[in-house]
């Protein structure tokens, strides 16, 4: 699962060099980087160029409940087949009518393609099918949005599917284990408080990163 060891990180580029140095054992299989925008992006490119992977981008919107927008009763996953992933455990006074549902998932569809175009001038999701999916992230609090990733992923017919990220809650990482094949963790601190406290810098990613880093994993760019 990955060590207790609570030293910060430079930045989330030395993470991404430490995670690609614990998947080296992927080398030679076909797989495909994942990262969960935009944090995930620079910690998920060293980890492409090392498996020599594609490198690309898992966009996860949440669909808020009617009455309360901050409430999650689902979630709008990308890829080549764009999934709904429906909360099970929403309270029937939060449960949306398929009125609501038929609006609201294509609005979120096309914010997702709307970024996809900002960030990859339109080119499609990357297929994952058959293929071993690398999901990487920059660390994980709750683990909310990590789980409903994995879920709309797992309906795209992946082969494997390994979540890699430099630093997470130990909670979270359990609720992870019924959703992925395997889970990466290079840091587990305890107590746990926020990623951004396990980085020495923890900028805030410009799309301009997002965008170069999608063209340098690129190899025909």
């Amino acid at each position: 699962m990955g060590g207790l060891d609570d030293r910060l990180f430079a930045d989330r580029a030395e993470a991404g060099a430490l995670l690609a140095h614990r998947l080296m054992s992927c080398q030679g299989q076909d797989c495909v980087v994942l990262a969960l925008p935009r944090g995930g992006v620079p910690v998920a490119l060293p980890v492409a160029r090392m498996l020599a992977a594609p490198l690309d981008l898992l966009f996860v919107r949440k669909i808020g409940a009617r009455d309360n927008p901050e409430f999650a009763i689902g979630a709008v996953v990308d890829g080549d087949k764009p999934q709904v992933v429906m909360n099970r455990d929403v309270p029937p006074r939060l449960a949306a009518p398929d009125s609501y549902l038929e609006t609201e998932v294509p609005r979120l569809l096309e914010e997702i393609k709307r970024r996809r175009r900002l960030y990859g001038g339109g080119r499609k999701p990357v297929p994952v099918a058959g293929k071993l999916a690398i999901v990487v992230d920059d660390g994980i609090a709750t683990g909310a949005t990590m789980r409903a990733a994995l879920l709309g992923l797992a309906r795209q017919n992946p082969a494997r599917i390994v979540v890699a990220v430099p630093v997470a809650a130990r909670e979270a990482l359990d609720s992870l284990r019924a959703a992925a094949d395997e889970v990466i963790c290079l840091r587990i601190p305890d107590p746990f408080r926020a990623v951004g406290l396990h980085y020495r810098d923890f900028a805030q990613v410009a799309d301009a990163e997002v965008i170069a880093a999608l063209r340098d994993a690129d190899p025909a760019g």
